[in-house]
């Protein structure tokens, strides 16, 4: 059994018209255990719409989405954030820190919701990307690439066994953004985590051996208008 598997999963979104446009229509897809696959589209395919499905942040129309053996969609929604906050971890593209607080304390409040707080396992995870010597300091003290190691080390807290990243290089400069994607692949690999990372960016793309077209999971789509 694969460690994840999407099956005939929609989700549409209404536009203001009242029409309404498929953005996701899977009917099947699979990663297994420790596999790192990187999905290509441009922007606007669905791409972060289809990891947030995944990630349980949006509620599928229909369909499954089955994480190590649960299905996300038929949980109710307090044992659906279990299971993100436990087995899922999310690298986004503008980091999602919180402004207030030190680097260590964005990533403990990651725990919190998670397997419990481990004072040590995160701060071993900022001196893994390089920050033991920023473990105070707040997002605004950081550069842009030490903010994305900030977003890896939460990402991997609570030890997941799917990591998510959404364009994690995109507000990064080419040799920031070469280092963060090697540091998120070793870190996964190390901690024996699948990666699922959606980019539309040739050369992020050109580091994997799989990669895969979101316009082949997805069936032929077109706008459905209302009436």
């Amino acid at each position: 059994m694969p460690l994840l598997e999407v099956v005939d999963l929609t989700k549409r979104f209404v536009s203001p018209d009242g029409g309404s446009s498929i953005v996701v229509d899977v009917p099947r897809f699979a990663l297994e255990a420790g596999e790192h696959l990187a999905l290509r589209g441009p922007s606007g395919s669905g791409k972060t719409t289809f990891l947030n499905l995944i990630a349980g942040i949006l509620q599928a129309d229909s369909g499954r989405i089955v994480l190590d053996g649960k299905d996300l969609v038929a949980l109710p929604e307090p044992e659906r954030d279990r299971v993100r906050a436990t087995s899922i971890g999310y690298v986004f593209q503008t980091f999602n820190l919180l402004q207030g607080f030190t680097a260590l304390e964005n990533v403990v409040l990651g725990m919190m919701f998670g397997r419990g707080v481990d004072l040590q396992r995160a701060r071993q995870l900022l001196e893994r990307v390089g920050l033991a010597d920023r473990v105070n300091y707040r997002p605004t003290q950081l550069s842009v690439g030490q903010q994305q190691r900030v977003a890896v080390a939460r990402a991997l807290a609570n030890q997941p066994k799917l990591v998510l990243a959404d364009e994690p290089t995109g507000n990064l400069d080419q040799r920031n953004g070469r280092e963060a994607l090697t540091l998120i692949r070793e870190v996964c690999r190390e901690n024996g985590a699948a990666l699922l990372l959606v980019s539309h960016d040739a050369d992020v793309l050109a580091q994997f051996e799989k990669v895969r077209d979101l316009a082949e999971l997805n069936r032929a789509m077109s706008p459905v208008t209302g009436s």
